[in-house]
């Protein structure tokens, strides 16, 4: 039995519906078994069973069948072979009759025909063509998914990824069930607009990863079919990455949103920065001019201020509306923008005008000196408390003349400040009597 490929069943998916692993092209049978080469174009579907006839005796005449039985016969085409366009005056009075051969308005009607439907036009082939799961050979003249990959002439998963898409269809209501589809019947089909939200052209979108970059892709308004697309070629994606800046840009900031919910990936770059120089400087630089500007933007929020000596204080309205000042300029600044030199103008600036607030209050600026007094006596309290000697009984193999020398040089100072404090007491007891 010789089977006649009709050039409706000859279209094929646009290139974005193809996966890059499978070959479509299979070698034509018996020059006897084809329509005429001038009609017919290499095929990846194949008419129906139902059809065998009718495309057989369009084979025979030279004449191939329309791309499907939704597009009518054209019954009065001349003699010549040409044709006036769909649409044209005679129809439509707005263009002029154009006499095209039958082959070249044919393509015009299979191209309106898929610009339409998309794929639900090959979809549709499937639907009607193969065996519903459960349904013997017997109950249907329907063929199995893989004998219609073999009469496509491609995979049986590439087919089973049409069968798929129409299932979910059908259990949204967008299409009938393949139950009640008639091999050769045609039926409306949605719009081209919808078919990708059903469709994924490659399996790993059936896998957990796959289903999770394509409800991401779906969440950024791009198709699925792009995102896995990248996702199965990392070496592409690095290439990108590595020669366009916007690219580069998109990927950090891609990071940056995962990063927020993805700990192991923190701990991952965070030990990358530590172990390379050039980005520890960097996140150094950074986290200086972060500092820095946090330092002035409290004064804005908060109406407070930190001293040299780290006391807080309320901050004098001219220092308030010179630190508003240099924000508003650093919040101006492009994501692109270096702040670091705005933080350093910025807090430098700040800094003076809270030394000069303490200078000009006698009584701010007593504060200050026995704060300061403070810290210093808590830090060399806690280096002196570090140094422990639990090993007494090793201490002659650490000894060494100049640790004996330090320490009683510190036990003069010590004892210096000792005494100028205790010289201050009475002073400080009759001005309070």
């Amino acid at each position: 039995m010789t089977v006649a490929i009709a050039p409706s069943e000859a279209a094929v998916p646009p290139a974005e519906e193809t996966s890059g692993d499978e070959e479509f092209w299979v070698e034509p049978p018996a020059s006897g078994d084809v329509a005429p080469s001038g009609d017919v174009a290499p095929s990846s579907d194949v008419a129906p069973s139902s059809d065998v006839a009718s495309s057989g005796a369009a084979a025979a005449s030279g004449d191939a069948a329309p791309m499907d039985d939704s597009v009518p016969k054209d019954d009065s085409v001349p003699k010549d072979d040409s044709v006036p366009m769909e649409g044209s005056a005679s129809t439509e009075g707005s263009a002029p009759v154009l006499d095209v051969p039958e082959p070249v308005a044919r393509d015009a009607r299979e191209f309106g025909a898929y610009a339409r439907t998309g794929g639900w036009a090959f979809a549709l082939k499937v639907a009607r063509s193969v065996r519903p799961g459960g349904q013997s050979a017997e109950e249907t003249p329907k063929v199995s998914a893989k004998e219609f990959a073999a009469l496509a002439g491609c995979s049986a998963e590439r087919v089973m990824r049409y069968y798929k898409a129409w299932d979910k269809a059908a259990d949204d209501g967008m299409v009938p069930h393949f139950e009640v589809l008639v091999p050769g019947a045609d039926i409306e089909l949605p719009d081209a607009e919808v078919w990708l939200s059903y469709y994924t052209s490659r399996s790993s979108a059936a896998s957990e990863r796959g289903t999770a970059i394509a409800a991401a892709a779906q969440a950024e308004g791009i198709r699925p079919t792009k995102a896995l697309e990248v996702a199965e070629n990392p070496t592409a994606l690095r290439a990108a990455i590595l020669a366009d800046p916007s690219t580069a840009q998109a990927a950090r900031a891609a990071l940056l949103d995962r990063l927020k919910e993805d700990p192991a990936l923190q701990t991952e770059l965070a030990r990358d920065i530590a172990r390379t120089d050039e980005l520890k400087k960097a996140v150094a630089t950074e986290t200086r001019a972060a500092d820095r500007i946090g330092y002035v933007r409290q004064i804005v929020e908060n109406g407070q201020v930190k001293t040299p000596a780290g006391q807080t204080i309320d901050a004098p309205a001219e220092l308030r509306a010179e630190a508003e000042r240099h924000l508003s300029l650093i919040d101006e600044l492009d994501d692109d923008e270096e702040a670091g030199q705005w933080a350093t103008d910025a807090y430098d600036t700040v800094k003076d005008l809270v030394a000069q607030t303490v200078a000009a209050d006698p009584e701010l600026r007593l504060q200050e000196r026995r704060t300061k007094f403070y810290s210093s006596l808590q830090k060399a309290t806690r280096v002196f408390e570090e140094l422990t000697f639990d090993d007494v009984d090793d201490l002659d193999t650490i000894y060494e003349d100049d640790m004996l020398q330090r320490l009683e040089e510190l036990q003069q100072a010590i004892t210096m400040c000792i005494t100028t404090l205790r010289k201050a007491a009475p002073a400080a007891e009759s001005a309070e009597a």
